[in-house]
């Protein structure tokens, strides 16, 4: 319950964070080159935020549950990704931010284990 807790979370924050950036973009000479570098903080950050809270109320295994919540996250975003676009390519970029979705994950596992 703890895992589908945390993916739900960093998805609504996710969310949250990419509207306040769009209306940012939309109001100020923000160059688009930052685009990808501001998404790819924002979904480490949603990450780290979703699996702290989700692991919480755990008293153990947050650097698991924390790993997984980041993985089925970025496996998710993936898969809706390849739908929209039609490609399920698996590049060494793509591959990069699996991994770092899964350590940002952990990371915030083990900070929700340890804040009780």
């Amino acid at each position: 319950m703890n895992i589908l807790k945390g993916v739900i979370i960093s998805l609504i924050f996710t969310i949250v964070f990419l509207f306040i950036f769009s209306i940012v973009l939309t109001y100020t000479d923000i160059s688009e080159k930052f685009i990808t570098p501001v998404i790819i903080v924002i979904t480490a950050i949603s990450i780290l935020l979703g699996s702290s809270i989700g692991n919480f109320k755990a008293n153990r295994n947050g650097l698991l549950n924390g790993a997984i919540i980041g993985g089925i996250y970025i496996l998710g975003i993936y898969l809706l990704s390849g739908i929209i676009n039609n490609s399920f390519a698996l590049s060494v970029p793509s591959i990069i931010v699996i991994v770092t979705g899964m350590i940002c994950g952990m990371f915030g596992g083990v900070i929700g284990v340890n804040k009780a």
